[in-house]
């Protein structure tokens, strides 16, 4: 794929470089990679690719921009508050370069999409920040043979590696059981330091530009851990796992439920009701709905009338958790709110129902 005189121009200090040179802006020209959330790790990610002139990228994303999100989510202004997160990028990134091909998705990555839309592209980032979809991705990369740029943070703290590259280990490799639920809680919940995200995306973003380029050594079988308050970093060896490798190719992929596979579903037996099933329900029967999460967290629903009893405060408010009605209980993408009901079920309640999707579906 020929450079224009412009592109020469603009690309010219990747030119220089003796190991990138006009043959190697060509391949970050031809490559295409697929970047799964335009969040706290996908905004470098997509910054970066977006200026060295990565030729197709594709952003995934059904969440929408929330003031909250603007601490570390650097692509993003206060006009972006309200809007798709990968339309919101696109938007930016255009502006940022525009020799480069934006393809957007306005919708959650699922089992029923994932495999098409991964053998589209070259390279899968993920920037996501939840263990169900981290093994979502990993097994479609198997299944598609795709090579996976993976990031993760917590608090302080972020780690980078590079899976199923040239038949090296994978994510399944490194964490063969997935965490007891609750035990990682995101970053709506703990809170992430702003540059975090900055710091480890960059990394991310250079895997992907060493893959594209072949050049250097990518992190396969390697993990590589940040602690940005003091400055350290240190790498691990992973090894591949053959029976894990298999596990993730023999899964029925369009039918395997991963937020069981990670606890997410405590009882398969929970009761779930829909936005559009509880708008109906609050005009035509009187009902009790708790919000566990965080008070400062929105979007708040005034039509609701939610009681805010944050999840961690559960045990200590049972007393206000009604017993003589049906309680709906919500958070914000529908997680914390089946922990909650899961304990509550274990100390006598029977009446509850949890919110499909969270608040961001109403």
């Amino acid at each position: 794929m020929t450079l224009t005189e412009k592109e020469k121009h603009r690309y010219s200090r990747h030119i220089l470089l003796d190991k990138v040179g006009e043959e190697g802006q060509q391949k970050l020209k031809a490559a295409k990679v697929l970047v799964i959330g335009a969040g706290g790790l996908g905004c470098p990610v997509l910054q970066y690719l977006t200026a060295a002139g990565v030729g197709t990228i594709g952003i995934i994303d059904f969440d929408k921009v929330d003031e909250t999100n603007l601490q570390r989510q650097v692509l993003f202004s206060i006009n972006d508050v309200g809007t798709n997160k990968a339309l919101a990028a696109k938007n930016r990134l255009e502006q940022l370069n525009q020799y480069v091909n934006f393809n957007i998705y306005q919708e959650k990555l699922t089992t029923k999409n994932a495999l098409e839309l991964f053998q589209q592209y070259d390279i899968i980032v993920d920037g996501t920040d939840n263990f169900s979809t981290r093994y979502l991705v990993n097994d479609a990369c198997i299944k598609t043979n795709k090579p996976l740029v993976y990031g993760a943070i917590y608090k302080f703290e972020g780690q980078v590696s590079v899976f199923n590259y040239n038949n090296g280990p994978s994510y399944r490799c490194l964490f063969p059981e997935a965490p007891e639920a609750g035990t990682a809680p995101s970053c709506s919940e703990i809170g992430v330091i702003g540059v975090l995200p900055g710091l480890i995306g960059t990394q991310q973003a250079n895997e992907v530009i060493k893959i594209i380029l072949e050049i250097g050594k990518p992190l396969s079988g390697k993990l590589t851990m940040f602690d940005a308050l003091n400055g350290s970093q240190f790498t691990v060896d992973v090894k591949r796992n053959e029976e894990q490798i298999r596990i993730a190719q023999q899964i029925n992929f369009e039918s395997y439920d991963y937020d069981y596979f990670c606890g997410i579903k405590q009882d398969e037996d929970m009761k779930q009701i829909s936005a559009e099933e509880l708008k109906e329900l609050i005009k035509n029967e009187e009902i009790q709905i708790i919000d566990v999460r965080e008070p400062h967290e929105t979007p708040k629903v005034e039509e609701l009338k939610a009681v805010n009893i944050p999840l961690q405060t559960i045990p200590n408010n049972m007393d206000k958790i009604a017993k003589d009605k049906k309680v709906i209980v919500h958070c914000q993408h529908g997680v914390r709110s089946m922990n909650a009901i899961d304990y509550l079920q274990q100390n006598g309640f029977d009446n509850l129902y949890n919110l499909t999707g969270g608040i961001v579906m109403w």
